[in-house]
């Protein structure tokens, strides 16, 4: 987890809306390895993706074929503060000119219906795409009539499409996203702060087994940013090639695409004992520090970290609330915060074992 430091000058940034921060490949085949056999056939809409800087727009395109995908769709906001310096679609340099004819002062839209080995070298790969574009063939790239928001009305209208949305959205307007594409029912993957579990507006989507996490939610992960990028954590910054990277230990994958790892069921050795198990001084709950710590026969509210929902399965577990607020919580059973021994203590869900007794 970030340190307090850390958070705060995050969260700093994020009122800001300085959301530059841009998902490495490895991060993005670490976690989409798991999915391929559900893209088959499938409309992918990366719509937080300039598709001249993007390595999702660039994993999905150069896997286009492998995946089975029937089109692909990504849209930028605005041009993006880091253009021109990664491979995007014209070549393996580090420092990549402006080209002419190249949308620079609008919003970009790239629609990939099919890809083909243009330049005949037996192999297919972004330049085969660069080349199909130019040339028109049953491929579209374009500037936006907007700015690229994923709340205009234009870019509404490319979710409607959409089987799949896969992307890295704006942290500071998660919630929203979120939101939007609950509202069209659209199947999703995407990156987002672990605070977020416990947002009301988040949180009610993972209660009701709505929305859960995907597979690769462990350690560091590091985000190219802006050179202009400024956090006083200068342990959390670093520059390979000429590139600035930050890095942010508590990011994790959101999704309502099934996982295998949702249906394994958590093996449980502890036995319940009063002395071992803290009773919160607000309500009747215990307190698991741990998730490794859960009791295998213990039928009453448990605490656990926000990290268990890495391990939950909805056959075996019932998450019943968090203590975010009783916002959440409509009979008020969780208060604001959950206190040991007068301590306050943050970030829990409680649970329950739903196969005890049964």
């Amino acid at each position: 987890m970030a340190d307090k430091s850390l958070n705060k000058n995050l969260n700093k940034a994020l009122k800001g809306k300085k959301d530059e921060f841009y998902t490495q490949l490895v991060d993005i085949e670490k976690e989409l390895k798991h999915y391929k056999s559900q893209f088959g056939d499938k409309v992918v809409y990366l719509n937080c993706d300039d598709p001249f800087e993007s390595n999702f727009f660039k994993y999905f395109a150069a896997n286009f074929n492998a995946l089975g995908l029937k089109r692909l769709i990504a849209t930028s906001y605005k041009p993006s503060p880091i253009a021109n310096t990664q491979l995007g679609l014209f070549g393996d340099v580090e420092i990549q000119p402006a080209r002419k004819g190249r949308p620079k002062v609008t919003a970009n839209k790239f629609i990939i219906n099919e890809v083909h080995d243009m330049d005949g070298d037996g192999a297919f790969d972004l330049r085969d795409i660069a080349e199909q574009l130019k040339a028109n063939k049953n491929n579209e790239w374009g500037p936006l009539k907007g700015d690229g928001d994923f709340r205009t009305k234009e870019s509404i209208e490319l979710l409607k499409q959409a089987d799949i949305v896969v992307t890295n959205p704006p942290f500071s307007l998660f919630r929203e996203y979120v939101a939007q594409l609950m509202d069209h029912n659209k199947k999703f993957l995407i990156l987002g702060n672990q605070n977020a579990i416990i947002y009301k507006e988040i949180f009610k989507f993972i209660k009701d087994n709505k929305m859960w996490l995907g597979y690769d939610n462990g350690g560091t992960k590091w985000f190219q940013v802006p050179d202009d990028y400024e956090i006083p954590t200068e342990s959390r910054i670093k520059i390979e090639n000429g590139t600035k990277y930050f890095s942010m230990g508590s990011i994790v994958w959101f999704t309502n695409m099934d996982t295998t790892k949702r249906h394994e069921e958590l093996i449980l050795y502890k036995k319940y004992s009063s002395d071992q198990y803290r009773k919160y001084d607000n309500y009747d709950a215990i307190e698991v520090p741990r998730f490794l710590d859960i009791p295998m026969d213990y039928d009453g509210v448990m605490g656990v970290p926000v990290t268990f929902l890495d391990r939950y399965n909805p056959k075996q577990f019932e998450i019943v609330g968090s203590n975010r607020g009783v916002d959440q919580d409509p009979k008020g059973i969780f208060g604001r915060g959950s206190f040991l021994n007068g301590k306050e203590t943050f970030k829990r869900l409680f649970i329950r074992n739903k196969l005890i007794n049964k």
